[in-house]
This record gives C-alpha cells, sequence and structure tokens, in this order.
C-alpha cells in the first residue's frame, strides 16, 4: 500500500540523450515502427552511460541498442551501436553516421 521512494541525491550526475540526439533517435525509431520492424522501446540512464534499446516484440532481446558513453568520447567515440549478439556493429564520435545501418534498412528500391 505505502511504497518508499528514495529521493534523487543532489550532485549525483547522471548520463542522459540531450534533446538533439533523443530527437534523431525517435525520428529513426518511429519510421522503424512505421515500416513494421519494430514495435517497442527502452531508454536508461545510468551513472556513466545512456541505453537506447529497441525490440521487434516487447518479450524479446533488444535487435537494436545505442550506448552513449561519454568516458570514451576522445578515444573511440561516446556512441557505439551494439546488434543483437551483442557485437559492436559501429561506433564513433557522431550521433547520424553510428545510426547509418539503421537508416539503411529503411531504404527500399522503387521498381517500374
Amino acid at each position: 500500500m505505502s511504497n518508499v521512494l528514495p529521493l534523487p541525491v543532489r550532485g549525483a550526475v547522471q548520463t542522459v540523450f540531450d534533446r538533439l540526439e533523443l530527437n534523431t533517435i525517435l525520428d529513426i525509431y518511429g519510421r522503424m515502427v512505421s515500416a513494421g520492424l519494430w514495435r517497442d522501446y527502452a531508454i536508461e540512464f545510468g551513472k556513466d552511460r545512456a541505453l537506447f534499446s529497441a525490440f521487434r516484440r516487447s518479450s524479446e532481446r533488444p535487435e537494436m541498442q545505442l550506448v552513449k558513453e561519454p568516458a570514451l568520447r576522445l578515444k573511440q567515440g561516446q556512441y557505439a551501436l551494439i546488434g543483437e549478439a551483442g557485437a559492436v556493429l559501429k561506433r564513433g564520435h557522431e550521433l547520424r553516421p553510428v545510426l547509418a545501418p539503421i537508416e539503411r534498412k529503411l531504404l527500399r528500391l522503387v521498381g517500374d
């Protein structure tokens, strides 16, 4: 009946996607949903990384995960695209090029 939830501690740093990043991610997510490829998503914000996962069905493993780790910003790039098997598909400093493999799934040939 009564659930006690801890209040967030001031000064606790949390890694998040900013508005432009989230807009870009949700734009691609919306197009994948309208194409019938994805149905659900989850967002997780942690101390040292932010994670966006997209699912074909809500009961499965995520088909794709986008990870933002600011600690890797000066090394390999803070964004990583991880596939369903857990392999890193693409890593980089900018979001759009990292999401390019997903955009390719949306391209279709137009015939006569």
